[in-house]
């Protein structure tokens, strides 16, 4: 499948007509999209319903209760595969699998992202997984498509009697340019299968030697009950994140990360605001194995939402340091 993470925290799997393969990543660490990052541990306030559903990375009604919160194992993706011999191969996955939606990924041991700490965007813009079925399809060396109908967003029993449809083009017009336009839409709140929830989202990456650019955009709509029966609102959010990679030597890698994400009716974070956040990465390479880098972060918001011992202010200043070996 054509995916808009640039890589996947579970293997590969391999593509041959008839075949089926099970495919599958188990994590019993992560409680979060970013748990190595003190956004999570001081996160603007929300509801109750917001922080159930946005904080973790857990499919509700899979290793999950959905008034407890998450247990210590979940299963990221695990599904069943076949390549149906139909032109270049037209590969069904059935099952759970991470979404297409974003830039960065739920890191795993075969990738992991450019900053220590995830991106607003990340955590609070798009899904995390879906269970059901996509089939995707290579047009062209420089297209394919994707289609998919699921439970919805993270939730691996439907909290509602309807499914939810998305798409996703990608498309390399040359080659170190790569595009991908994603798109969902379906009921997302349980018992509710009138309320529809949409997102638009779009991933572009440039490669020009040492050299790696990014940005993520994305618009994502819902529809909230209001007291007066038969009235719902139209709630939106939107944000745009931008990348740069700088390779300056085998050894040393410097990363930058900026982002500006509006959630104005506070359907996502729980209050109406606007948060940003400005990231800086270096990374150094210390054996093949061996790599240390520290984010360099600050986020802002036009609320009071950032906790401190004693009053809640608009900004946060994060610095952290992280070690990875590969084996």
């Amino acid at each position: 499948m054509a995916s808009s993470r640039p890589a996947t925290p579970t293997t590969s799997i391999v593509r041959r007509r008839g075949r089926i393969r099970i495919e599958s990543s188990i994590s019993t660490t992560t409680r979060s999209r970013s748990t190595n990052s003190s956004w999570w541990r001081r996160r603007p306030r929300r509801s109750r319903a917001t922080r159930a559903s946005a904080s973790t990375s857990r499919s509700a009604g899979l290793f999950r209760d959905p008034i407890l919160g998450p247990e210590d194992i979940d299963v990221h993706q695990a599904f069943l595969s076949y390549v149906a011999p139909i032109g270049s191969g037209l590969k069904i996955d059935v099952g759970k699998f991470i979404t297409h939606f974003g830039y960065e990924v739920i890191q795993g041991y075969d990738g992991w992202n450019d900053n220590a700490t995830r991106s607003i965007l990340f955590g609070f813009a798009i899904p995390f997984t879906h269970v059901g079925a996509r089939a995707s399809y290579t047009l062209s060396p420089k297209a394919s498509v994707m289609a998919m109908v699921v439970n919805g967003w993270d939730v691996a029993r439907d909290n509602n009697k309807s499914k939810s449809i998305g798409a996703q083009i990608a498309l390399t017009p040359v080659a170190p340019l790569s595009i991908y336009l994603n798109g969902m839409w379906g009921p997302e709140q349980a018992g509710n299968e009138k309320n529809k929830r949409g997102l638009l989202d779009g991933v572009a990456t440039l490669r020009a030697g040492r050299l790696i650019l990014g940005v993520n955009g994305d618009y994502g709509t819902d529809q909230i009950d209001t007291d007066t029966p038969g009235i719902v609102q139209a709630v939106k959010w939107t944000g745009v994140a931008g990348y740069v990679r700088i390779t300056c030597s085998s050894s040393f890698a410097l990363s930058a990360r900026a982002e500006t994400f509006n959630d104005p009716n506070g359907v996502r974070t729980g209050i109406g605001q606007t948060l940003s956040e400005f990231t800086l990465t270096p990374e150094l390479r210390v054996t093949p194995h061996l790599l240390i880098r520290g984010d360099a972060r600050i986020d802002r918001s036009t609320r009071p939402v950032f906790e401190k011992p004693a009053e809640f202010v608009k900004t946060q200043p994060t610095a952290l340091i992280e070690a990875i070996y590969s084996f």
